[in-house]
């Protein structure tokens, strides 16, 4: 192994995927059209959202963030994955690995506590529905939304300070598709078990935390609707509730089996890695169009209002 080199002119790596060569066009066609959809299925959700009177309320516009969280928790990771794939390049600078490491924690931090707050606005929304308004108004959401930027970022920063923080040795190869903490820890000169401890830790705070809190608000949510008479009230509640803890399932399982282990090398990881940060976010706003039938109502309607103005356009001219 090289002498640590302590500058920023450092060039890593990136050898996932590297030695499938024949199949790198296949990889390059299956992430596009993977990414395409989170643009566009996310971009979906929002325009419904934005354009539809009736979802203006708390729930919806915490959906709105999650689906621009989405589109820029992917766009943090596979555009560099795609142009890699396109052009056979593997090398990202020093400061773009920061960069994409920073980026990549703070979008996937705050969406990690944005799904904690979702769980807590059903949790009010069905537990306590005679105070609702008073205690999801429109200030206590910015204040919400802005709490959940606030944590993300000291998250990113205590990441990406610590990982940065170590020497790193030739020839710096990441045996990962994109910069984060477990596969840089593997080619740092100096001793990493304080900084694998801090991860596990912040990353225990992160999820963990947040998990168990969503499942507090789950027990207390499924303890009232089962109390119900009504069936429709019942089925209304679990309906609502059923398309976030799915998302919560497909986002907080992978991320604790990655990081619960930052040292660890399997491919079975790496596959994990590929569902979360690129199959994840275009997942997610199929999941609500299925499950929800108030954005499917909302989206059928925007749906047919565009085709019937188009139509109206067309005839006049």
């Amino acid at each position: 192994m090289n002498k640590p080199n302590l500058t920023a002119e450092i060039q890593f790596t990136l050898l996932s995927f590297s030695g499938i060569l024949e199949l790198q066009l296949l990889f390059f066609m299956f992430f596009l059209v993977i990414y395409i959809s989170t643009l566009l299925g996310n971009s979906l959700i929002l325009l419904t959202v934005l354009s539809s009177p009736q979802l203006h309320s708390p729930m919806y516009y915490f959906l709105c963030e999650l689906s621009l969280l989405d589109m820029l928790y992917s766009s943090a990771t596979v555009p560099k994955m795609l142009l890699d794939f396109l052009t056979g390049s593997k090398a990202i600078s020093y400061k773009g690995c920061v960069a994409q490491l920073y980026a990549f924690h703070f979008f996937g931090g705050t969406e990690c506590f944005l799904l904690t707050i979702m769980a807590y606005d059903r949790y009010v929304a069905i537990c306590d529905p005679l105070h609702y308004a008073r205690i999801m108004n429109k200030m206590a959401c910015i204040k919400l939304v802005a709490g959940t930027c606030l944590v993300g970022t000291l998250h990113s920063t205590l990441q990406t300070v610590l990982t940065f923080h170590l020497p790193y040795c030739g020839p710096y190869q990441l045996d990962h598709y994109f910069c984060d903490v477990p596969p840089l820890l593997k080619v740092a000169c100096a001793e990493t078990a304080l900084n694998e401890t801090i991860v596990m830790v912040n990353i225990g705070l992160v999820a963990l935390s947040s998990f168990v809190l969503i499942l507090g608000s789950y027990i207390c949510i499924v303890a009232t609707v089962l109390k119900m008479r009504s069936e429709e009230g019942k089925k209304k509640a679990f309906s609502t509730c059923a398309s976030h803890l799915a998302v919560v399932i497909l986002l907080y399982g992978p991320c604790i089996l990655i990081y619960m282990q930052p040292t660890t090398s399997h491919p079975l990881l790496k596959g994990v890695s590929v569902f979360y940060t690129s199959v994840t976010p275009a997942l997610n706003p199929i999941i609500y169009a299925l499950r929800n039938e108030e954005i499917k109502k909302a989206m059928r309607k925007l749906i047919f209002n565009k085709i019937f103005s188009r139509k109206v356009a067309m005839q006049e001219l």
